[in-house]
C-alpha cells in the first residue's frame, strides 16, 4: 500500500509522540517549528516561544501581558541623565553551563542584537551605548529620553560572551541567506529548560534547568518538554484527542467544540495580540508576479483601495474562522496604543464599486497577480487566502495562489521577493512604534527590515524616528495618530483580522492563554 505524503508524515509524527510519558513530561505540539535556536536572527512568534524556555530577556510580558522583572530586578531612568536607562541585574544567575551572568553578557547581546543581521535591531536603534554601571547595573545610552525602552526588551534574549566567542556565534545567523552556524542548532541561556537535543521540524526536548534561578519563584512543574510540530489540523488534534500530547497551541476553529465537550480536555481562549492582513509592493516600477507589462498596478491608491473593499472580512470571520476572529480595518490589534475605534472600523464591502476605482485606474478588465501565502503559521492562513482569491475574482483580478511553509515564505518577505503576501503582527512593546519601525519606514540598514511594500516616505519617517525620544507623551500619542491617518489613506496595507487563541489542554495541564501566544511553561501547573 502506497502512502500519500501528508498520510505518511502524519503516521511519522504520531510514532514520534508515541509512549508513555511521566507526570512531569509535557508534551506540546503546535503547526510549525522555531525557525532557528540563534535568538537574534528571527523577529518570529514561534521561535521567540521556544527560545522564552532556554533564553531569558532583561525584562517579559507574564501571563496577563504585564512587564515583570527577568534578568533585571529594577529598571528606572537616571536621575542625573534622562537620556540613561538603568538596569539592575539579579545576581547569582548563572547559564546552563556553568558560567556567570553578568554585565558584559548584556553589552555583547545587545551589541550582537543591533547588528545587520540582526531581525531584532530596530527594536533597538534609539540606543547609542550600553556600558557597564556602578555595582551590579548596566546603562542604556539613548539618542534623547525613550520612555518606552523597556517595553522594547521583552524578546531581547541574552547570551554568554564566552560561550559565543568559543563557538565561531560572536555573529547573527544570516537566516534569510540561509546561513547555518552553531547558535542556529545550539544554545546556553540562563533560563527555566536547557536543550538535551532538537532535530528541526521533528522533535525538540528540553529538560529542566535545575539550578534555574526561579526555582523557588515559578510552578517549576514541568521538567521535561517534548516538542513536536505538526503541521497537518487533523493530526495535531487527532494526538490530543488521543492523549499522545497534552498541549496544542493552535486547535483548528473547526475543532473546537470537538475537543472542548472531550473528557480530560479542554480549550481556552483569549484575545491574541496580533493581526492578519496582506501586504503590497506598491514602491516598484514594474512588479514581476502579474501580467501588466511596464507598470506596477499597485502603485496606484486607487488599486490599493479597490482590493481593500473586495475582502469580506464578515465573511472571512462566519465561514473561514467560524467565529474565531475579530474584522479589522488597521494592522494593529486593540492591546495597542495608538488603537482606536474609528481605525479599527471595518472597510464597507462594495463590489461594484471597486470594479469601478479599478476601472478608474485603467484596469476595467482587471489584471493577475500572485499571492504568497504560508500555510503553516496563522490560524487557517491557506483558508483565508484561498478565500481571498475568490473575493477578488469577483471584482476582476486574478489572484494566483503559492502557499508555502512559514521557513520559505518569510525569505520572499525580508528579500523583498514578493508583489503580494499574507503576514501576521504581534506588538510585543503594545505599542504603535513597533509597527512603525518594522512595517512602515523605509527598509535600511537599522528600520523596515519588514516592509516588503517598497513604500516610502521621508516626512514620515522622520515621525516615526522622532517617537522614540518624545517624552512628552500627549504630543507622543497626536504623532502616533498622524502616521495612522497617512498608513491607512495610503491603504498600504489590507487588514484582515486580530486573531484569537485557542489552546488545547488535557486535563494535567494548566495555565493561562498568553495574549502574545508565547506560553512560557515555568508559570504550567500539572496536576
Amino acid at each position: 500500500m502506497k502512502l500519500t505524503k501528508t498520510a505518511l508524515l502524519a503516521t511519522t509524527a504520531l510514532g514520534i509522540l508515541a509512549g508513555a510519558a511521566s507526570a512531569e513530561t509535557l508534551r506540546w505540539a503546535r503547526a510549525g517549528d522555531s525557525l532557528t535556536l540563534d535568538p537574534h536572527a528571527q523577529n518570529e512568534g514561534p521561535t521567540h516561544t521556544l527560545a522564552h524556555q532556554i533564553y531569558e530577556p532583561l525584562l517579559l510580558r507574564d501571563t496577563a501581558g504585564e512587564l515583570e522583572g527577568a534578568l533585571a530586578t529594577d529598571w528606572a531612568v537616571s536621575e542625573d541623565d534622562p537620556n540613561v536607562w538603568i538596569f539592575t541585574l539579579r545576581e547569582g544567575v548563572t547559564f546552563h553551563g556553568g558560567e556567570t551572568f553578568d554585565a558584559e553578557d548584556v553589552i555583547f547581546s545587545i551589541e550582537r542584537a543591533k547588528s545587520p543581521d540582526s531581525d531584532m535591531k530596530e527594536l533597538l536603534n534609539s540606543i547609542v551605548e550600553v556600558r557597564a554601571g556602578e555595582g551590579n547595573t548596566v546603562e542604556f545610552v539613548t539618542d534623547g529620553p525613550n520612555p518606552i525602552l523597556p517595553s522594547n526588551l521583552t524578546n531581547l534574549f541574552m547570551m554568554d560572551k564566552g560561550w559565543a566567542e568559543a563557538n565561531g556565534a560572536v555573529d547573527v545567523q544570516d537566516y534569510e541567506g540561509g546561513e547555518t552556524t552553531f547558535a542556529a542548532a545550539n544554545a546556553n541561556g540562563t533560563g527555566p529548560y536547557m536543550l538535551e537535543s532538537r532535530e528541526a521540524d521533528v522533535r525538540t526536548v528540553l529538560v529542566q534547568n535545575e539550578d534555574y534561578w526561579g526555582m523557588d519563584e515559578f510552578p517549576m512543574d514541568v521538567t521535561r518538554i517534548e516538542f513536536t510540530p505538526i503541521q497537518n489540523a487533523a493530526t495535531r488534534v487527532a494526538a490530543l484527542l488521543s492523549g499522545e500530547v497534552d498541549f496544542i497551541q493552535d486547535v483548528p476553529v473547526q475543532d473546537l467544540e470537538r475537543v472542548d465537550s472531550s473528557d480530560g480536555l479542554q480549550v481556552k481562549n483569549a484575545p491574541q495580540n496580533r493581526t492578519i492582513f496582506f501586504g503590497m509592493n506598491v514602491g516598484a516600477d514594474d512588479i514581476e508576479n502579474d501580467d501588466v507589462e511596464g507598470a506596477n498596478p499597485l502603485s496606484d491608491v486607487r488599486v490599493r483601495e479597490a482590493m481593500n473593499m473586495a475582502i469580506n472580512r464578515d465573511a472571512i470571520q462566519q465561514v473561514v474562522m467560524r467565529g474565531q476572529s475579530q474584522p479589522t480595518g488597521v494592522i494593529m490589534p486593540p492591546f495597542v496604543n495608538g488603537w482606536t475605534e474609528e481605525l479599527d472600523a471595518v472597510p464597507e464591502g462594495d463590489m461594484e464599486a471597486a470594479k469601478q476605482l479599478l476601472a478608474d485606474a485603467g484596469y476595467p478588465d482587471g489584471f493577475s497577480i500572485q499571492l504568497d501565502c504560508p500555510n503553516d503559521r496563522y490560524i487557517n492562513d491557506e483558508a483565508i487566502c484561498q478565500a481571498v482569491v475568490g473575493m477578488m475574482a469577483q471584482a476582476g483580478i486574478t489572484v494566483n495562489l503559492d502557499s508555502k511553509p512559514k521557513a520559505q515564505h518569510f525569505p520572499l518577505i525580508s528579500n523583498g521577493t514578493t508583489d503580494f503576501y499574507m503576514l501576521g503582527w504581534g506588538v510585543p512593546t503594545f505599542d504603535s512604534e513597533y509597527v512603525f519601525n518594522f512595517l512602515v519606514h523605509t527598509r535600511g540598514d537599522e528600520l523596515g527590515s519588514w516592509n516588503a511594500t517598497g513604500y516610502s516616505n521621508p516626512e514620515l519617517d522622520e515621525k516615526i524616528v522622532s517617537l522614540a525620544s518624545t517624552t512628552d507623551l500627549d504630543a507622543r500619542n497626536a504623532t502616533i495618530a498622524e502616521i495612522w491617518d497617512t498608513v491607512q489613506s495610503e491603504t498600504l496595507y489590507l487588514p484582515v483580522h486580530h486573531q484569537v487563541l485557542n489552546w488545547g489542554l488535557s486535563g494535567s495541564v494548566d495555565t493561562e492563554v498568553q495574549p502574545e501566544d508565547q506560553p512560557k511553561f515555568k508559570y504550567f501547573s500539572m496536576n
